[in-house]
């Protein structure tokens, strides 16, 4: 790198940092910093569009059943076009989709906002009102994966399981084991970090991956983690859990030329990009999960 484009980057990180309230420019970084290896295995993905409807809300139906703007931040979903703070199992299974497949399904994330503009939500409850300022940017893309497991067959998930990965509170919480945040770029595949990259051209990348080794009985609990959780090395699940197809969504962004940009997040979260996370409930119907579970066993 040039002296000049050093320099250059060195603005865009101090300024882009400025922005959106951080202490410091090192929530930025030029370079992906963790290499990740996932083993092979065999895939299906389910198309269900990147969120074209603008559905965005400020509720949690896994964690904040009830509560309207429980979330404190903006959430963007895809799949199930009725997901919100008084979602039921019922409703959730009358409502309609954007998923290909009749997948009644909810994948929701915090939004992205360009935090050098005004969000239409500047004086409402999950943006302004919470600390979340700048304007939405919509996905790029979106890709809904289920992964098999790399050492045995799968079930099939239980209809209505509640699945959530990362730390919404990673920042107040030292950045400690539920951190799960991989930011990355296009250009450098299997390259992430936990911090905003500066991808250039490239598109920036948000991956969410969920737990896979299920309790066998429960479609929640009171962590709203402990009835799913990952695998060991290897893949292989813990003792008395049960391997389920493996959740993982990728998010992808086309962040203009020199805009600072920042994920929602608790008030007292900085908006610090390890508090990123991602949430699901399972409403595929019943014979679908069961030829997904089927094709990922098949193709082993």
């Amino acid at each position: 790198m040039t002296l000049v484009v050093a320099a250059i980057a060195l603005i865009v990180l101090v300024a882009s940092a400025a922005v959106y309230g951080t202490s410091s420019a090192d929530q930025y970084v030029s370079e992906l910093d963790q290499v990740l290896t996932e083993p092979e295995t065999p895939n299906v993905v389910i198309r269900c569009g990147t969120n074209a409807g603008r559905h965005l809300n400020a509720d949690n139906p896994v964690v904040s059943p009830g509560i309207p703007f429980g979330a404190h931040h903006t959430h963007e979903y895809v799949g199930n076009k009725s997901a919100d703070a008084m979602s039921t199992d019922t409703s959730l299974a009358a409502a309609s989709t954007t998923c290909e497949k009749g997948d009644l399904s909810t994948y929701y994330w915090p939004v992205l906002r360009l935090t050098d503009g005004v969000g239409h939500d500047a004086h409402a409850d999950g943006g302004g009102l919470h600390g979340n300022v700048g304007e939405v940017l919509a996905p790029k893309s979106v890709e809904i994966r289920y992964d098999g497991n790399p050492v045995s067959s799968v079930l099939p998930m239980p209809r209505f399981l509640r699945l959530i990965t990362g730390d919404p509170a990673a920042f107040t919480n030292g950045h400690g084991p539920n951190t799960r945040a991989r930011w990355g770029c296009s250009d450098r595949p299997g390259r992430y970090t936990t911090k905003y990259p500066l991808c250039g051209d490239a598109t920036t990348l948000r991956s969410f991956e969920f737990g896979s080794c299920w309790d066998g009985s429960n479609t929640d609990s009171a962590s709203h983690r402990t009835h799913v959780v990952f695998p060991l090395a290897g893949g292989a699940c813990p003792p008395k859990t049960f391997p389920i197809p493996r959740l993982h969504i990728t998010v992808g962004y086309d962040i203009p030329a020199g805009r600072p940009f920042a994920i929602d997040s608790f008030a007292e979260e900085m908006r610090d990009p390890a508090t990123d996370h991602g949430m699901a409930i399972n409403v595929m119907p019943e014979a679908v999960m069961a030829e997904l579970a089927g094709h990922l066993n098949r193709s082993r």
